[in-house]
């Protein structure tokens, strides 16, 4: 790592109460005008004011103590390097209350964050721009000069000064609304005062938007703004939301504090989402549903959206984090209630058992290399936080909160979340202030246990073996750091140790709990009563605790049946699966014994298991594309998943719900990905009707079928396709086209005007991992156009993402030495742990396939042999 900067937090001697602010925003220049009339509190007599500030222009500031004549400043000293402004004064701003007003213009930027501009088309085809904001972590100092650090709250007075054809939105309610003097054409638009709140979460938005609206149950105006003329494309959200204020507000025992929310879809938008404080901003994937058009997984994925920023209202912006030191707590636990709130409200999503795919394991696989980070990571200069909005304190953070949950129990857990709230609503908390109230409900030792799950990176590897004493089974347990390259010839005394919480079932009632112990030592012993010597036992039913097991090979063999016959959770199906997978490849098991494993999954019903299933054979194939029997592990995927395939067929059922949509569209997808003619030559058919109008697809089949179908059409599709939802689509098949012209084409049309900036990662990244050609050429394209793509993106978490996506895949040593060497000549800090993470997995897939190559190869041909 680089030098650090040093980093200093802004002054304490003076201080915001009030930020009475007005905007003037140019839709045309894209630029605004801004007026700050502050009240402040100065603590300790100073000549001087230090603020956050940038790319602003300030024109005049001056000082008016209470009762007391206006200062004018002398000067602005700006220190650009820290995203400063020092305001100068001629004489001693003495001690007391006192305002601070300052004039000041600035740019809407093209870089999505601060006041900036988004780019929509009007339904009569002509090109504006909307002007909108987006200020986590640190850009609320590029609209106006601000105390910007999240412990500094205080209220705020908005009025937007604007065209009055236009929507013009903030946190709080509109109270007044009149022309603008000088201009009639403009609209001056005053909102009600926020309550006290950080800098981070202040928002407004000026633009053109239809909305829908409806009342929560405890009687907060629920409104969703859509592009105009897509109101309806509101609805899913609306309801969604309407449903989870009053579960929120029962499950904290708090009301949402504020008169009003909005949800809005923002046409230009880097995150998935923003929760500003009653304004809460999405990019229009993640808010709008097309009901004739949308799949089931894009409502999947606006509902845990939706629950995940509405979470916040309360924990981060009620209470917020201390200092981005503590931003993990704000996103972990935002991560695992969305999924609470999602299964409140739709149960047949089995959306806990998603969980574990998409986040649980994901955290694992990252959390188990040498270059992954605590999750707790202290920060020092702002422009490291965008480095640890990653899946350790997203995906890790919400699996070790699981964990805790379950540990503490549902009752104790919501009276100590109650007591925290309650006891800092308004102010700002560290990660110990929760513990210490979960501590007190629940009478556990919280702050030790999950110290050693948030302070040190990585997690244990259980062993597990066990005797039989009669009728009880004797469990000997151990912990020891799982590495992603295998185990390490170290002495004990400098391993790091966990504190676990261990659950026990047995398959007499494989869903519930029969032992509960806390693994606080190297190893144990655990004793089990009356268990018949023919009685398997499993560690961790449900998948909850964070880390990997490794049975005793009889152990696991008593397991297996648990696959077959599906007596096994669902959950611990898939968790078993995975476990085996990741010690395959850390060279603990040989991959051959995991292909077997695989192969009882012939009976599975459950959509999960078969999409973990699926990514795990994903990571094969595509580590076998450096073979030259890539086709044989195709075949594998082509005889594990026809079964199935042939079980759904393509059309649905009557009586079929949401886990059937998903699970069909995966399998086609996976069966024509592998190469099987039948889905093949029916993909086309069916895309080509599609085409040509005879028979719309369903949206749960279009990604799966126009995958398997052709480019022309769908670049045309593309210009057609009015909803963002679909052009995504349209943007990730074109990646999985194997010919080289057409990557090529493919990779240009993802820098053109055609693709929205912050999906063009994604459309890079889908050609990387459609084939090893795809690899290469995508590799080559980000090389080619590095600055263009690293001006784009600046620093932001995309940057990250488009590294990640690109190169992930090299299985050869030496293309470690190249993606680092590019790096060191083309800095990227923002996405620094990436690149090493990334050189670190590639190393891991290069020895992967030294090891076992030869032995899958051998075991994929015998099972094709015809038996003597």
């Amino acid at each position: 790592m680089p030098e650090r900067r040093p980093f200093v937090r802004l002054p304490t001697d003076v201080y915001p109460v009030n930020y009475g602010l007005r905007l003037k925003p140019d839709l045309i220049d894209f630029t605004f005008e801004g007026k700050l009339e502050a009240a402040v509190e100065v603590t300790q007599g100073t000549n001087q004011i230090v603020m956050n500030c940038a790319d602003i222009d300030i024109i005049t500031a001056s000082f008016v103590p209470e009762g007391g004549d206006e200062i004018n400043a002398t000067g602005f000293n700006y220190q650009n390097e820290d995203e400063k402004v020092t305001l100068c004064f001629p004489s001693i701003l003495q001690k007391g209350s006192g305002s601070l007003k300052i004039d000041f213009v600035g740019e809407l930027n093209d870089k999505m964050k601060g006041f900036y501009r988004s780019k929509y088309m009007t339904p009569s085809g002509e090109n504006r721009y909307a002007a909108v904001t987006q200020f986590e972590a640190t850009d609320a100092r590029r609209a106006f000069p601000c105390w910007d650090e999240p412990a500094i709250k205080a209220t705020f007075d908005i009025t937007l000064i604007v065209p009055k054809d236009r929507i013009a939105l903030s946190n709080m309610n509109v109270f007044d609304r009149k022309p603008y003097p000088e201009d009639h054409s403009l609209v001056e638009v005053k909102y009600a005062t926020t309550p006290i709140m950080s800098t981070y979460l202040v928002a407004f938005v000026i633009g053109e938007y239809d909305f829908v609206e409806s009342q929560s149950s405890d009687g907060v105006t629920v409104r969703v703004y859509t592009p105009v003329g897509k109101a309806e494309q509101g609805k899913f959200a609306l309801e969604v939301a309407t449903k989870t204020l009053p579960f929120y507000k029962d499950y904290f025992s708090v009301p949402y504090p504020l008169p009003k929310i909005d949800l809005i879809a923002i046409a230009d938008f880097a995150a998935g989402a923003m929760e500003n404080w009653g304004l809460v901003t999405y990019r229009e994937t993640a808010l709008l549903i097309d009901p004739k058009n949308s799949c089931a997984s894009s409502r999947q994925w606006v509902a845990l959206v939706v629950g995940h920023e509405l979470a916040h209202q309360w924990f981060g912006n009620l209470v917020t984090m201390e200092w981005w030191t503590h931003l993990w707590l704000n996103e972990g636990f935002a991560s695992w209630i969305e999924y609470l709130c999602v299964d409140h409200c739709f149960p047949e999503y089995d959306i806990w058992t998603q969980f574990v795919s998409a986040d649980y394991t994901r955290a694992l696989d990252l959390d188990a290399l040498d270059n992954s980070h605590p999750i707790e990571v202290d920060v020092g200069h702002p422009s490291e936080v965008d480095e640890i909005f990653d899946a350790i304190s997203y995906s890790k953070g919400a699996s070790v909160i699981r964990m805790l949950h379950n540990y503490i129990g549902d009752e104790d857990f919501r009276k100590g979340m109650n007591a925290y709230l309650l006891k800092f609503q308004h102010k700002n908390a560290s990660t110990e202030d929760l513990w210490e109230c979960l501590e007190q409900a629940s009478g556990k030792p919280i702050a030790a246990v999950m110290n050693s799950w948030t302070k040190q990176m990585g997690f244990p590897i259980i062993v597990v073996d066990q005797e039989q004493h009669g009728s009880d089974r004797v469990l000997k347990i151990s912990q020891k750091k799982f590495c992603a390259s295998g185990p390490r010839n170290g002495t004990y005394e400098n391993c790091p140790n966990w504190m676990v919480p261990i659950s026990i079932c047995t398959s007499e009632d494989p869903s519930c709990t029969k032992m509960k112990v806390l693994l606080d030592q190297p190893e144990t012993t655990v004793n089990v009563t009356n268990i018949a010597p023919d009685h398997w036992i499993k560690i961790n039913p449900g998948t909850v605790g964070f880390y990997r097991i490794q049975y005793s090979s009889a152990m696991l063999e008593s397991l297996l049946p648990g696959i077959r016959d599906l007596t096994l959770l669902p959950v611990d199906r898939l968790g078993l699966q995975n476990d085996l997978f990741s010690l395959a490849r850390a060279g603990m098991i040989s991959t051959v014994e995991v292909l077997k494993v695989m192969e009882a999954f012939v009976n599975e019903p459950n959509y999960t298991v078969w999409s973990d299933l699926s990514c795990n054979l994903g990571v094969l194939s595509s580590l076998l594309s450096h073979t030259d029997f890539h086709e044989d592990i195709q075949e594998f995927i082509r005889n594990l998943f026809t079964p199935i395939g042939m079980k759904l067929g393509w059309d649905s059922k009557t009586g079929e719900g949401h886990l059937d949509a998903l699970l069909r569209g995966l399998v086609l997808g996976k069966l024509g990905k592998a190469g099987h003619k039948g889905t093949l030559e029916e993909a086309r058919r069916r895309f080509k009707e599609h085409v040509e109008g005879k028979q719309i697809l369903p949206a749960d089949l279009r990604s799966p079928v126009s995958r398997l179908a052709f480019l022309d059409s769908l670049e045309g599709l593309h210009k057609q396709a009015d909803m963002q939802e679909e052009k995504n689509r349209i943007e990730r098949v074109l990646g999985a086209i194997p010919a080289p012209d057409l990557i090529q084409r493919v990779l240009n049309f993802a820098l053109s005007e055609e693709v929205r900036p912050q999906d063009t990662v994604s459309v890079i990244g889908g050609v990387a991992g459609s084939s090893k050609q795809g690899r290469k050429a995508a590799w080559k394209f980000v090389k080619d156009n590095w600055e263009e793509l690293h001006n784009r993106y600046q620093g932001g978490f995309l940057i990250s993402r488009l590294i990640k996506l690109t190169v992930d895949g090299f299985a050869i040593d030496k293309m470690a030495a190249e993606v680092k060497s590019f790096f060191e000549s083309h800095h990227a800090p923002a996405a620094e742990r990436t690149v090493q993470q990334c050189c670190e997995n590639i190393l891991l897939n290069a020895a992967w396939l030294k090891r076992d190559a030869e032995d899958i190869h051998q075991y994929l041909l015998q099972r094709k042999a015809p038996p003597v």
